[in-house]
């Protein structure tokens, strides 16, 4: 066996035993809601922590204790502007120490020591958990952007626990794309002292389905937010209606989809091989699936016209 491959399956790190949780609890919670109606947990405290915006809306009306923890879904925004303000520290702090030799800071380096990142000098590239971590900083700068400037948010809700979710998750996907970094001592570890010299062909395929999968999704957040505008850009309703054109034509989620292939493309930018980073990409599939999934259900309970030949998620598959 390789030596980086017995060095991935030699210990099950707290990053990586944070991420098999979440995604152990998402694949747990898709299958719940996959049983017959019958079956389904009716519990409303469970339905009312997976769902949120418009699945949380429908009959039965909502309990009251419920309704208490509710937050705007256009909170949203803040997730972003964590992200862009805490991964644009990190990845400040780690392009210092790539071009500059300037150290992490202490409490940083050990914060990553804690997570399980280890003392190596080889193993994975640091150019890929730079790329990495570049480009989490743009996607947490576009959706923020969308928040503010493309998307149409109605009165919906999600709960307290998930605002509370979302505020966390980037500081810790973050930190996992940090803990990547080959290191020595407090300061990142570069082969042959020039990073350029680390471009694999891995990397322009990670950046070209990067760009690709942007695109998409934020084509997608365009189209749903013309749904509630009329020709001239200014908002008219915050209504739901059936959305189409690019991958809504194959699913109802497109963005949950693209979403899913932003992270697939940071795992090929990392070289394929990183089991902490597909940990996380399993995660965020299971987590879309089941946000995909409840969205299907919603637009094919409300509109009677819903296009037949549309699946949840997955084209043609799910």
């Amino acid at each position: 066996m390789a030596p980086w491959a017995e060095a991935e399956l030699s210990a099950l790190d707290p990053l990586r035993a944070v991420w098999l949780t979440l995604t152990a609890a998402f694949l747990l919670t898709l299958l719940l809601q996959l049983l017959p109606p019958g079956l389904l947990p009716g519990c409303a405290i469970f339905q009312d922590l997976i769902r949120y915006g418009k699945t949380k809306c429908g009959e039965p009306p909502r309990p009251a204790a419920c309704r208490a923890f509710d937050v705007p879904k256009r909170y949203f925004s803040h997730f972003y502007i964590i992200s862009v303000l805490w991964n644009g520290f990190l990845l400040w702090c780690l392009t210092q120490s790539l071009f500059l030799g300037a150290p992490f800071p202490s409490w940083l380096h050990g914060l990553l020591r804690i997570l399980g990142a280890a003392q190596f000098q080889g193993g994975e590239l640091a150019l890929s958990a730079f790329l990495v971590l570049v480009f989490l900083w743009l996607h947490s700068l576009r959706r923020l952007f969308e928040c503010l400037y493309v998307s149409v948010f109605s009165n919906v809700m999600i709960h307290v626990v998930q605002y509370c979710f979302g505020l966390v998750y980037y500081v810790l996907v973050g930190l996992t794309v940090l803990s990547q970094v080959p290191m020595d001592g407090r300061n990142a570890y570069v082969t042959g002292k020039n990073l350029l010299m680390q471009a694999r062909w891995f990397h322009i395929l990670g950046m070209m389905m990067f760009i690709w999968s942007s695109a998409h999704q934020y084509k997608c957040h365009v189209i749903l937010g013309n749904l509630r505008k009329n020709k001239a850009g200014v908002i008219i309703h915050c209504n739901h209606r059936i959305p189409f054109g690019d991958w809504f034509e194959y699913v109802s989620s497109p963005n949950y989809l693209a979403e899913l292939m932003i992270y697939v493309s940071m795992a090929v930018t990392f070289g394929f091989h990183n089991l902490t980073w597909w940990l996380v990409v399993t995660n965020v599939f299971f987590n879309q699936a089941l946000s995909a999934f409840l969205s299907h259900q919603f637009y094919k309970s409300k509109f009677v016209s819903y296009p037949k030949h549309r699946k949840a998620f997955l084209p043609f598959l799910f």
